[in-house]
């Protein structure tokens, strides 16, 4: 039968990075689980990540609108170039 594995046996790529800075911290705050004195500053940083996401995937979603409007006016030129020679 398997092991089920909880949050505290998952190290996480933000832990990696962490530990990396500073080895101490991160024992202190997954060890000994002292919370850091900048939650707010951090939280705020969380919440900066999330909105420039969202703005990045709204980009991706407007670049693919604008070459699928740039599609459809080369296909209205063509279509009117077709018709017009048939004259």
């Amino acid at each position: 039968m398997g092991t089920i594995l909880t949050d505290d046996d998952i190290i996480r790529a933000s832990e990696l990075g962490r530990y990396a800075y500073c080895e101490r911290a991160w024992w202190l705050g997954r060890v000994k689980g002292y919370r850091s004195a900048n939650a707010a500053a951090m939280q705020q940083g969380v919440s900066r990540h999330r909105a420039h996401g969202r703005a990045v995937v709204g980009s991706y979603r407007l670049r693919r609108l604008a070459v699928l409007l740039l599609l459809l006016a080369l296909l209205a030129l063509a279509a009117f170039v077709v018709l017009s020679l048939r004259r």
